[in-house]
């Protein structure tokens, strides 16, 4: 998504007209970068935070040359997803965990254990899994510790 694809959303999702949206985004990203320019923390509930890092000067080297470089001191930021946007993200398995909280909660006619070591001991007896088999080529000591088959027999006796 880029940023007239932002405008277009903000503006069917909040009922606006394009040049109100346009104008609320801008107003947004200004005000995001505004205080990461200061060096302040920007913590947006339910998505995220902007947080402002910076690099020291250093000397790096060109890869192809070997020759050394002058690295200038610059600024960057960092975005840290929240909890709930990790969640979001994560749907399935959040479903999953909360489906085996609640089954492991009712086997036992109670909520589910707050401690670590008792919610694994529930989810263990819970959420039991059969082996799978895998096939594997029989390897030489398999072979050789078979019973001899009628053919080894014969070419036994011969011999």
């Amino acid at each position: 998504m880029n940023r007239s694809e932002l405008i277009d959303h903000v503006a069917s999702a909040a009922g606006l007209d394009k040049k109100a949206a346009e104008a609320a985004v801008a107003a947004t990203t200004d005000a995001v970068v505004a205080e990461i320019k200061k060096g302040e923390k920007v913590s947006l509930f339910g998505f995220g935070t902007f947080t402002p890092t910076s690099r020291a000067a250093r000397t790096g080297r060109n890869p192809q040359t070997g020759v050394p470089v002058k690295i200038s001191a610059s600024n960057g930021v960092r975005f840290a997803p929240s909890t709930a946007f990790k969640a979001s993200l994560n749907a399935k398995a959040a479903a999953k965990k909360g489906a085996a909280a609640k089954k492991a909660g009712s086997a036992r006619g109670a909520a589910p254990a707050k401690s670590g070591a008792a919610n694994k001991a529930a989810k263990a007896t819970t959420a039991t899994k059969a082996p799978t088999k895998t096939s594997k080529a029989p390897t030489k000591a398999t072979k050789a510790t078979k019973a001899p088959t009628k053919a080894t027999k014969a070419t036994k006796k011969r011999g």
